[in-house]
């Protein structure tokens, strides 16, 4: 079931000795149950496995008419092009958008299920009897800007577009069910179009977005035409911001990102937040280069911006969803390196190796396989539970109760409607001080089970989506996708689930068969190491991804230096966590912050509503 090595990456006798010890320790005890330095030199082994036999390249599949980059240009060497090409100059058509996502399961594995078991059980049964959620149930090491983040996260990293109008699923609505406008319907998933009729092999669709980490939501770069809106001022290289420090979008709904599906509150406001923070960059910049052209500024701002993102998603974000100390220490070196923060702000690299110094400066690195984002990573990152119901806002100053709204009054056009009549600053302390939903079974947004979608009038359970959607893009089922990540399957219903009733329902819905359980199902049940969020399923696919969207990327490997940053720039990147963007912005929150050592984490008062 496993892959040949690609580019003989640590395919070495003592090497492979080291990683076969290191996956025999973590079957035999787990990773997080070892001290901090024994855990971090497994997950190490872990990880050289994964690259090793977990990068499965679908640009090599027959294909026709894919995307070509445009002519090389001066601007690229310092700036991030919009549609994602020339980040490796030798092979500038990856990371494309328009380009395939690749795999991390072995491409023989990765097909699509027979129609008969695509919607076997019901995935319509699985949202209604495993996702509903019935009582709220939070993850008190979180604050909901950690839900916020991750879709901005996520609406810059990869979409498969906005599905197919002309072909769709038609989910069984068994008798009693409420749904309220049958018949039950799914878009499909946009076929690939550069795939031959009748080349064979599995399935692979395109990502219409650029996978880089090049904050492409804010500046736009994919190929849906919603991507294409002008941001650029005309000015000192500044993105448009209303007078009112509002987000300014256009009157025509068709093109308002108010519209597109998906749109809820807390993006507005990491849109918001990410577009002053790039404008004060820009200030920064025309200060320090007065002789700069728009151009100039705006590139430079937005390779800031991105690295300060990746950072701030790198040491900030994840160690707080995955809390344990052996994943902190391992995801702070990812970027500083074992060496440390302070030895790298002061000194610099002190070694090539991205264990001593960390990858930001090191050598850019592709394990053989032409870099892009993979199925398996985009459902592994479907994290819907995050999103409470209901709202609470409070005043930052007063602490009073100002109004209380569902999740479908703030999704959408009520988004924009809300930070018209809320400031901004109190937005953030709200959430700063909520709680988001826990990744479990049995905690999905109800409304997200009846969504109604801005652009058009179809309703949509999402979270029969996301099973229909894992099968359909070929991500095994849930013992499969442990196997093929060097995991041990669960034995049994009671070995996943723990919990005897729950248990119970697993075995009635899947018919008895553990190997049937969907992955997202299985993800939710299993039991979580200490201090994380989500599993330790889908860790393996963070440990693997999460560092190669580093490795990959030129901006952030041979770039990553005062010549193509400033050295303002690395300043900026290097000195500023989250809580200092939203202090620059939101100076009102200065004392509500006081203390709190992660943005993401629950500010004093948190959980009051």
């Amino acid at each position: 079931m496993n892959q040949q090595k690609p580019s003989g990456y640590r395919d070495t006798p003592l090497w492979n000795v080291y990683d076969q010890l290191a996956q025999a320790i973590d079957h035999q005890f787990g990773w997080d149950k070892l001290p901090k330095l024994i855990g971090l030199l497994v997950l190490i082994g872990l990880r050289n496995i994964l690259r090793q036999r977990n990068l499965s390249d679908t640009s090599a599949l027959p294909s026709e008419g894919a995307v070509q980059p445009g002519p090389a240009t001066p601007d690229m060497l310092t700036g991030r092009t919009a549609d994602g090409s020339y980040n490796d100059i030798h092979h500038p058509s990856m990371g494309m958008a328009g380009s395939r996502f690749g795999r991390n399961i072995p491409l023989a594995a990765a097909d699509q299920e027979s129609p008969d078991d695509l919607l076997s059980p019901n995935p319509r049964t699985v949202s209604r009897e495993l996702l509903t959620r019935t009582t709220f149930q939070p993850a008190t090491t979180l604050n909901l800007l950690a839900a916020a983040w991750i879709q901005f996260m996520v609406k810059d990293w990869l979409s498969h577009g906005l599905g197919d109008p002309q072909h769709t699923y038609e989910l069984p609505l068994v008798p009693g069910d409420p749904w309220p406008q049958p018949p039950l319907t799914v878009l499909k998933t946009l076929p690939d179009p550069t795939r031959p009729a009748g080349s064979g092999g599995p399935r692979t669709f395109i990502n219409h977005e650029t996978p880089w980490w090049d904050v492409s939501q804010i500046y736009g770069g994919g190929i849906d035409p919603l991507d294409r809106l002008p941001r650029r001022s005309g000015t000192d290289g500044k993105l448009i911001i209303g007078a009112d420090g509002r987000l300014a979008f256009p009157p025509d709904p068709a093109i308002s990102p108010d519209h597109t599906p998906g749109w809820w509150l807390g993006l507005e406001m990491m849109f918001t937040l990410f577009v002053l923070e790039h404008n004060a960059v820009c200030d920064a910049l025309r200060q320090a280069y007065p002789d700069w052209t728009d151009d100039d500024i705006c590139r430079r701002a937005r390779l800031i911006i991105s690295a300060l993102v990746a950072k701030i998603h790198t040491v900030e974000w994840t160690p707080a969803i995955i809390a344990h100390p052996t994943t902190v220490a391992a995801l702070r070196a990812n970027w500083w390196g074992v060496a440390g923060e302070q030895i790298r702000r002061r000194f610099g690299r002190i070694s090539h190796s991205e264990v001593i110094s960390g990858i930001p400066g090191s050598s850019a690195e592709q394990y053989g396989v032409p870099y892009s984002l993979t199925e398996e990573f985009s459902i592994v990152y479907r994290m819907h539970p995050l999103i409470p119901d209901d709202f609470t806002f409070w005043s930052v100053d007063s602490g009073a109760e100002l109004a209380r709204h569902t999740f479908r009054e703030i999704a959408g056009p009520g988004a924009h409607e809300t930070t018209g009549k809320l400031a901004l600053a109190d937005l953030f302390y709200s959430f700063g001080i909520s709680y988001p939903g826990a990744l479990v079974l049995n905690n999905y947004p109800r409304f997200l089970q009846e969504f109604q979608r801005p652009d058009n009038d179809r309703l949509m359970d999402l979270a029969a989506t996301d099973i229909l959607r894992t099968r359909e893009l070929g991500v095994p089922r849930y013992n499969e996708f442990r196997q093929l990540l060097h995991l041990k399957p669960a034995a049994s219903f009671a070995d996943l689930a723990g919990d005897p009733a729950v248990a119970a329902k697993l075995s009635d819905i899947y018919g008895g068969d553990i190997n049937r359980v969907d992955t997202i199902v299985g993800m939710f049940a299993e039991k979580k190491p200490a201090g994380f969020g989500f599993s330790d399923t889908a860790f393996r696919i963070f440990i693997l991804m999460a560092s190669r969207r580093l490795n990959s990327d030129r901006y952030f490997t041979e770039d990553f230096n005062a010549d193509v940053y400033t050295q303002l720039g690395m300043d900026w990147v290097q000195g500023t966590t989250m809580t200092d963007v939203l202090l620059r912005h939101y100076p009102q929150l200065r004392r509500s912050v006081r203390g709190v050592s992660n943005a993401f984490a629950p500010w004093p008062g948190a959980g009051r509503s």
